[in-house]
Formats: structure tokens, sequence, C-alpha cells
């Protein structure tokens, strides 16, 4: 009897009813569509280019690890007012959606310049980092010139992609996650057909290669822009707050104050976390160019499969939020802990998927034996680990929730930087061990992460509410 009280206990706390999950999934399953389409379609545009050649499919690689940092900086620089967003919109307060909407236009502008200022200076001498290691046969020198004519090209997405991130986030904080699902398939829809036009020259158009990526990329995003702003001005009944959202740009000073120093370290930690991924993917690299393109492969498929993670993050953000934001922390912690739970069962699904389709997905490559098989290896140490992965995504985003902004930082990119990359660092640059075998060892350093972010949400640190009322 007191077993099958504990069972039921066990299962009250971490899984939730019909209603619940039909809420959860009402949220997710725009974004995994969204996301997940965006990804597939990254995938094919990965194919198509790895069609042409290792060292243009490594050139494209190294770039998109580059312009990684950047959208992740985006993506930290609007976070902090983001979690405003989302207690506001609990609270019904649609002038506070005005404020934390404007101030994301202008830490983004912010953040833009920067970014031109590093690529258009900085750029090539960026993307030679990547090439310090063994050529296994290519062109160093001809990835390099890729990968520095795909980054020139492709600065022309950032004013698009940064108003998409402006617009979407703030849709998805209030509830609305069907638009910009809606519009990142139209988007990944006009890149698709647009990558195969001007890759391989159809219908008349030139054969551009590796530019033709680049600019259907471009096109797609303006595509992209122009939809999710158009529906947002033409419903002001669904979104109240966009009403004279540009009569005056400017921000109450003593609110700015308040996003900047709560985002503050959303900001670093993203841009800190990202550089340390640029980091590690930069000792992995020097095994050698097939590596590089290797890691290229099997990144363009986890980033397919990690798409279900990447949404149950965004469901904590969102469910979470609000119900701090209303000031119920019971349910507040109730519907974490079953969000938790539920990420890391849906990972583990897609864990098991990629880990069977992990040795055939390579040989759609042209490319060479050694760098398909060293791709099956990554993509099944990717999946061994992506329940891991989903559970310290999950604590992040549940710590996010309620402001805890430094503990965040803490977490998340001091723990990149001060375990996963010395490991990295250290065998990649003193010992002669395998890249997979590197590769492990980063992942089992992780295992000290899982157990503080357990402790954390456990503990309850996160349960508060940041804008009163």
């Amino acid at each position: 009897m007191k077993q099958e009280n504990t069972l039921s206990r066990l299962k009250r706390t971490f899984i939730g009813d019909r209603a619940f999950y039909k809420m959860v999934l009402a949220i997710v399953v725009p974004i995994i569509i969204q996301n997940g389409i965006s990804n597939f379609v990254g995938m094919l545009d990965n194919i198509m280019v790895g069609q042409i050649g290792t060292e243009q499919m490594s050139g494209v690689a190294i770039v998109n690890q580059l312009l990684f940092v950047y959208m992740l900086c985006i993506f930290g620089g609007i976070a902090g007012a983001g979690i405003f967003t989302a207690q506001y919109f609990g609270q019904k307060d649609n002038e506070g959606i005005r404020h934390t909407f404007r101030y994301k236009i202008w830490i983004a502008l912010i953040l833009n310049l920067i970014a031109l200022f590093v690529f258009l200076i900085l750029g090539d001498a960026l993307i030679k980092m990547y090439l310090s290691g063994n050529s296994d046969g290519g062109n160093m020198e001809l990835a390099r010139g890729y990968g520095r004519q795909y980054l020139l090209i492709l600065l022309l997405e950032l004013p698009p992609f940064t108003m998409v991130q402006i617009y979407a986030s703030t849709l998805r904080e209030c509830g609305e996650t069907k638009v910009p699902m809606k519009a990142g398939i139209a988007a990944v829809a006009v890149n698709l057909v647009l990558n195969y036009l001007l890759i391989y020259g159809k219908l008349g158009l030139p054969q551009m290669g590796v530019a033709g990526a680049a600019v259907a990329t471009v096109v797609s995003r303006y595509v992209e822009a122009m939809i999710v702003m158009t529906w947002t001005h033409r419903h002001p009944e669904e979104n109240p707050y966009i009403s004279g959202m540009y009569r005056t740009l400017l921000v109450p000073w003593n609110l700015a104050k308040k996003y900047f120093f709560k985002g503050l370290p959303l900001l670093i930690n993203e841009t800190l976390w990202a550089a340390g991924m640029a980091m590690l993917a930069q000792c992995y690299s020097l095994r050698g160019l097939s590596v590089v393109a290797g890691l290229n492969i099997a990144n363009t498929v986890n980033n397919v499969f990690n798409v279900v993670f990447v949404a149950m993050g965004d469901a904590i953000a969102i469910v979470v939020g609000q119900l701090l934001g209303a000031g119920k922390m019971k349910e507040a912690r109730d519907s974490d802990n079953k969000l938790i739970v539920f990420s890391v069962f849906c990972c583990t699904i897609m864990a098991t998927a990629m880990f069977l389709i992990s040795p055939l997905f390579p040989r759609i490559y042209n490319t060479t034996d050694q760098v398909r098989t060293l791709a099956t290896q990554i993509m099944m140490v990717q999946a061994v680990f992506m329940p891991q992965a989903a559970f310290m995504h999950a604590a992040y985003f549940t710590l996010r929730s309620g402001g805890k902004t430094i503990v965040t930082f803490l977490f998340d990119s001091v723990f990149v930087w001060c375990v996963s990359v010395p490991i990295a660092y250290i065998l990649s640059r003193y010992t002669h061990l395998h890249m997979v075998w590197i590769l492990v060892a980063v992942q089992v350093g992780d295992w000290l992460k899982c157990i503080i972010g357990f402790v954390l949400v456990k503990k309850g640190v996160w349960l508060q509410n940041i804008v009163g009322g």
C-alpha cells in the first residue's frame, strides 16, 4: 500500500493530466514545427552545399559557427526584456509590453552595429582559426575563400533577422506561437527553392554555388520579417500592445535600467556560451579538416532532433513565466516539474531515432569515407547524451523564468568556460586522443552541471514575481 501511495505521489508530481498536455502541446507544437522545418531545410541546404565539395561545406560550416555567436547575442540581448514581457502579459499590462518591445529594438540595434564591425574587420582572421589543423587532403585556402564569400553576403541578413526575433519573441511571450511558425515555414520554403535554383543554376539562373546559398538565406529572412511584422500590425485586437508602439521609441529610464541589469547577465551568458561552443569547435578542428566537415554533418542532424527540447525550453519560459507573473507560485512549481520530465522523456525517444539513423545519413554527402565515419560517430555520441542536454536546457529556462539571470550566467556560460572548454583545450592540444573521445569527455563533464541544475530547481530559488502587482 505504501508503494502504491509513493507511485501515486510521483505520478501526481511529475505527470500531468490530459488538459495540461493539451495546453503544453498548443505552445510547443507550433514552435517545433517552425524550428523543425527551419532546421530541416537548413539540413537540405547543408546537403546541397555538401554535394559541391568538402571545402565548400567546411567554409560554410565555419561561418555558420561564427554567425551562431551573433544570433545567440541577439537572443540573449532581448531575452532579459522577454522575461518581463511574459510576466507583464500575465498581468495584462500592455504598456509594460510596449516598453520591453522598444527596449529590444535599442539593444538589438547596438548589437548589430558591433557585429558588423567585428565581421567586416576580423571575419577573415576568425575563419582562419578553424583552419589551423591538418588538411586531410583538402584545400585549406579554398575553404577559407568560400567562407569569406559566404560571410560577406550573409551580413545582409542581420536587419531582417533582428526584426523577426523582436516581433516573434514578443508574440510567443504573449502566447501567440502560430504566426511565427507560419512565417518560418514560408521563409524556409523560399530558402529551399532559391537554394536549388541558385546553388546549381537551374531555370536559366546563374550557378552561384556557395554564394547562391547565402543569397537564398538573405531573401528568406526578409520574407519572414515581412510576414511577422505585417500580421502583428494588422491585428491590433489580438496584439493590443502594438497600438502606438512607434509613437515613441523612448523607454523610461528607470525601466530601461531594470531591463538592462536584469538582462545583462543573459546577454553576457548567451554571448559567452556561444563563444564557448565556437571555442569547442575550434579545439575539435585541430584534428583536421575532416573533423570540421564531420562536425558540420553531425550538427546539422543534431539540430533537427534537438527541436523538441528547444521548444520545451520556450514552453517553460512561457508557462512558468506567466504563472510567476500572476503570483501562482505553487502552480508554477507543479507545472515546471511536469514540463522537465516531459522534455526528458520526449528527447529520449528523439535520441533513439537519431542513434538509429546515424550510420545512414552521412552517406548522402559528397565527401570522403573518413568524414562519413567521423560524422556517424559524432552523431552517436550526441544521441546518447541528448536526454542529459534536455534536462540541462529545461533547468536553465526554469531558473531564467524567475529572473535568476546571475544564477543562469554561472550555470551556463561560466560552466562552459571553466569546465567544458578546459577539457577540450587540454585534450586537443596536449594529447593524441581521437576527437570523438574528446567530445565524450566534454559531455561527461556536464554531469556536474546536471547535479547543480537539479539542486537549484529543487530548492525553488527561481520562484519569484519580478514585475510586482
